[in-house]
């Protein structure tokens, strides 16, 4: 594992709250650390674990990955296409949420399927996506046989064919 490089971390860290028009306070709250915690992440003086930097993505709206690259959690290399990818995906504006979600777990599907493990899995911390790779088991797709009404997440309640 690379060792931490809290300063480059701390001064990104700072420039995206300044992007968000937040205080350090209003981040601290939104990312439930102290003040004083966060302050000193973004003068250099902590390194903050993976569970923080996940909050502190969060709160800022922006990926985990991409912190845990800043503070060397991840390989930047190794992981620079995969977290490129991912950020392009969130940012796209004419995708809602869900499509986003169910784009990225096909994208976490086949990346698994050749073999790459992702950036969440060898932290140990699932980041803002939550990717799974889909089993089949929470499908909607209505396969009851014995005719009865099925629910479908898109469309509501509906009579299957029996």
């Amino acid at each position: 594992m690379a060792s931490l490089n809290v300063g480059n971390l701390g001064e990104y860290l700072r420039e995206q709250r300044r992007n968000a028009q937040l205080s350090l306070r209003q981040l601290a709250d939104a990312a439930g650390v102290s003040n004083p915690y966060l302050s000193q992440i973004e003068r250099g003086l902590r390194k903050p674990s993976a569970e923080v930097l996940q909050q502190v993505a969060k709160a800022l709206r922006i990926s985990a990955e991409t912190l845990y690259v800043r503070a060397g959690i991840l390989d930047a290399e190794r992981d620079l296409n995969e977290v490129e990818t991912r950020a392009v995906i969130l940012a796209d504006p004419t995708l809602d949420e869900r499509q986003k979600q169910v784009l990225l777990q096909i994208y976490e599907s086949f990346r698994k399927e050749n073999g790459f493990v992702s950036g969440e899995e060898r932290t140990g911390v699932t980041g803002t996506l939550a990717v799974a790779a889909d089993d089949g088991a929470d499908s909607d797709v209505g396969s009851d046989t014995d005719g009865s009404d099925t629910e479908d997440r898109e469309t509501g309640p509906r009579r299957t064919a029996g």
